[in-house]
């Protein structure tokens, strides 16, 4: 399971993610054109630009996850959620729970941004 920690370098956008047709994700040997690109130099650049858009946009929604679960665990809210409940429905461990609930509490205080080590 990821980390919920992140570098403030990791923010920075890389190429967007250009999403499929229907029919195109349906066949499995189809992922985003890479298979019909036949130059290695153009294949390595576009999967590199996929594999970095889609660590930023796992990095973005982990933080959103900890936000959610900060805002979830909040004592001022009457319907607050303990760690073990956020963990259930996260489908995490009750201590990474607790971690993510602290680091969306981080996230929260600073405007988004994690704090640096």
């Amino acid at each position: 399971m990821a980390e919920p920690e992140r570098s403030v370098q990791r923010r920075l956008r890389p190429a967007p993610l250009i999403f499929e047709p229907a029919e195109a994700a349906a066949d499995p040997e189809h992922f985003f054109d890479l298979e019909s690109i036949e130059d290695p130099r153009e294949l390595l650049a576009r999967a590199t630009e996929l594999t970095l858009a889609f660590r930023a946009a796992a990095d973005r929604a982990l933080e959103f996850q900890a936000i959610a679960a900060a805002q979830l665990a909040d004592p001022r809210r009457f319907d607050r959620l303990t760690d073990e409940a956020i963990a259930e429905r996260a489908e995490w461990t009750p201590d990474y729970a607790r971690k993510m609930v602290e680091f969306g509490r981080d996230l929260i205080r600073t405007g988004g941004r994690p704090d640096e080590e």
